[in-house]
């Protein structure tokens, strides 16, 4: 009965990982819908945005089918449908289509989630759903049968179907002399041996035969272009030709590895013009002279004679086969990934974080024995440690481009619902950050995107009439900058009024009306909790509920919020935040008995403080580094250190919110690779403290807050002084 239950508890988690990995597909799917759909506005007819779209419809209805989620399934069936005549230009992209299938995606991200039984409004949402999506297959355009070449005036590449892998391609030209028939040889039999090898594609090229009067019945005026995929050697395509003189008849057989980058972004094929001078069917200066035109470059060659229709096919189809081996070579780059759980990527960071302990242990015992073989050892164990830490916080980083879309998403509803005319505009989208940190920063951009689309962008005639274009702009960047990564926001809407904002902080009792304070002292009023200046309370904003917790959610995660504002211009918000939030390089220093850790990336330099430089500065906590004035914390004081303080004491230089703060301690031991310990609950209104670290001996290092610590110690000068 045992082993019964046990088997039915291993199949009954097998099959919860199986749903689970399911998810985490559809999730991503669904990611790829979102893109598509926002991708189409710009881009209606864009036939591979279409097939994309399709294929992850289709794989959230294969995949669900395969797990039960039968309601999904039937959900998602007739949308798949309406996509597939979209793809058959039976239906067109337009307005409605997308808001349908946003909404459609919306529906279907409700019934994947855990636990989450159908609402009657959502059950009702989605019937709705249903029934426009049938309306559109009954108005749906029955499909055109393809109009006969010859009445065809575009020139439109052959379809190809797609490679298998391990097969190559090559472009084969074959010229026959005008005498192969009376050796004996008949072109068509040598094509017909290609047919079958794999996948061709003949051009012919018809354009060298004269007139009826002028021909020689036993001559051959014709050529022809080959594209071959076939999974056999270039030796088999050359004994095609065996018989036959390569030179009089101008054979050529070239791999497109050769001549075509594979490796490259599929934006970088070579284009049309390229790839018809490259093979000599026109000359590049006239090529040239037919770009400046405004013309497909095919037609326009083909009515200034200068290549034949066939030609100009054969291009094209070659141009397709490329792109077709480098979706290939993306997607089998793709395939070699692996699905991990974040779970276990934590545990392994843990791991990390143990194995970086214990080699700071092995390097401390190995120092003290002063022993050359453990030493030799220990440089050893330490070097592959860094290297598997290295390793594995890279395994954790993700491309901020992957929560670039949903924004994209919000400001497009946003402005909706509000009557805007805004676009968001994204860059540094490669940047890479823990993917911890994106978690945890996704409410703090909304909360800021938010206000840009509500309270920053103008109306649109308000915009026009100040000289602006009618349409606003967000846009959203990611950098890196030193350790640390700056995401901004940038909208160029009206900017913060700084008037308004003293007002009702004057109001709220948080300033004095007769205090002289900077512009900049001012925006950051807006984070204090229930603060705001809005005159309408609107489903978007203007509660005071916002800015106070972006400002606690990045202090959260180590990092600081800037802003930068100015009237009728726009306003700019800066994150800084570390690049991860598990292991960090930081500067070791010790006060009486004790020991903190103040992240490196922040320190600037050491300096050292004696009696005397106090004597010279009356007492007040102020030091002179080469000519410029700078305000330090004694943690001595701060943290009532008891017992004799050193002769010479340390002060360690940092830069805090772009001004230069000291902390005096008694020693500064050195650089000191942190694993990043949580506090329990009982220390979440310690405010100086971010984290603990183990040493080597066992002895628990504390980490600095250190902007938290200043703004402590700030408020506390200000009320003891005011």
């Amino acid at each position: 009965m045992k082993d019964i239950q046990e088997n039915l508890m291993d199949q009954v988690s097998e099959e919860q990982i199986n749903i689970n990995i399911f998810r985490e597909e559809a999730y991503e799917r669904l990611a790829e819908i979102e893109e598509s759909m926002l991708e189409l506005e710009n881009s209606p007819k864009d036939p591979d945005i279409i097939d994309r779209a399709f294929r992850a419809l289709h794989t959230i209805k294969g995949s669900g089918a395969m797990f039960g989620f039968d309601e999904i399934v039937r959900f998602t069936h007739d949308i798949e449908t309406v996509f597939d005549r979209v793809r058959s230009g039976d239906i067109l992209v337009d307005e409605k289509l997308i808001a349908l299938t946003l909404s459609a995606h919306d529906q279907i991200k409700l019934m994947l989630e855990d636990n989450k039984q159908s609402e009657p409004e959502d059950i009702l949402k989605r019937e709705e759903l249903g029934t426009q999506f049938n309306e559109l297959l009954l108005t749906a355009n029955p499909s055109v049968e393809t109009v006969p070449e010859n009445t065809d005036n575009s020139i439109q590449p052959p379809p190809f179907k797609e490679p298998v892998e391990g097969d190559s391609s090559y472009r084969i030209s074959f010229t026959p002399a005008s005498d192969i028939f009376a050796n004996g040889t008949n072109p068509i039999l040598l094509l017909r041996e290609l047919l079958d090898l794999g996948k061709c594609q003949i051009f012919t090229d018809v354009s060298h035969i004269p007139l009826l009067s002028e021909i020689n019945p036993e001559n051959c005026y014709i050529s022809w272009d080959i594209l071959l995929t076939t999974n056999q050697p270039k030796e088999s395509i050359e004994d095609v030709f065996i018989f036959v003189d390569e030179i009089e008849n101008k054979i050529k057989i070239e791999n497109f590895e050769a001549i075509h980058p594979i490796n490259e972004d599929e934006n970088d094929t070579k284009k049309l013009g390229q790839i018809l001078v490259e093979r000599g069917d026109i000359e590049a200066e006239q090529l040239e002279i037919f770009i400046q035109q405004q013309e497909p470059i095919g037609k326009k060659l083909e009515s200034a004679g200068l290549a034949d229709r066939s030609k100009i096919k054969s291009a094209l189809a070659e141009q397709n086969v490329v792109k077709q081996l480098k979706k290939n070579l993306r997607s089998a780059e793709t395939v070699s990934s692996i699905r991990v759980p974040s779970i276990k990527l934590d545990k392994l960071v843990d791991l990390v974080g143990e194995l970086v302990t214990g080699q700071a242990r092995l390097t401390q015992v190995a120092n003290a024995n002063n022993d050359a073989s453990l030493l030799s050892i220990a440089e050893e164990i330490e070097r592959l440690t860094s290297e598997l830490r290295d390793n594995t916080m890279s395994v954790r980083m993700l491309n901020f481009g992957t929560t670039f879309n949903k924004f994209k998403r919000l400001v497009r509803d946003l402005a909706l619902n509000l009557g805007a005319e805004v676009i968001l505009t994204t860059e540094g989208a490669e940047t890479e950050l823990d993917k911890n940190v994106i978690e945890k920063l996704n409410d703090p951009l909304v909360h800021i995107i938010r206000n840009s689309v509500d309270h920053g962008i103008e109306d649109p005639d308000v915009r026009l009439a100040a000289g602006k274009p009618r349409e606003g702009s967000i846009h959203l960047s990611a950098s890196y900058s030193g350790a640390h990564v700056l995401v901004s926001i940038r909208d160029d809407g009206a900017g913060l009024n700084a008037n308004a904002i003293r007002k009702k902080a004057e109001e709220k009792g948080l300033i004095k009306p007769d205090s002289s304070i900077s512009d900049k002292e001012i925006f950051s009023l807006i984070f204090e909790p229930g603060f705001s200046t809005a005159q309408v309370v609107t489903d978007v904003s203007g509660r005071g509920v916002g800015m106070d917790v972006v400002k606690q959610a990045i202090e959260s995660l180590r990092g600081t919020v800037d802003i930068d504002s100015r009237k009728g211009q726009g306003t700019t918000i800066t994150l800084k935040l570390p690049l991860t939030l598990a292991i960090i390089d930081g500067l070791l220093v010790s006060v009486g008995d004790g020991f903190f850790v103040i992240p490196l990336s922040a320190v600037e330099e050491c300096i050292e403080l004696t009696q005397e430089d106090i004597d010279q500065t009356h007492g007040r906590h102020i030091t002179n580094v080469r000519g410029q004035l700078v305000p330090y914390i004694n943690m001595r004081d701060e943290f009532h250190v008891v017992g004799e303080k050193p002769e010479i004491e340390q002060i360690v230089i940092t830069e805090i919110d772009k001004h230069r703060v000291g902390f005096v301690v008694d020693h500064v031991i050195g650089q000191h690779q942190t694993v990043i310990k949580t506090l329990s609950k009982v220390y979440k209104n310690v405010d100086a403290v971010s984290g603990a670290t183990i040493m080597a001996d066992g002895t628990v290092a504390l980490i600095l807050d250190i902007n938290k610590y200043f703004q402590t110690v700030e408020k506390e000068y200000a009320k003891t002084y005011s």
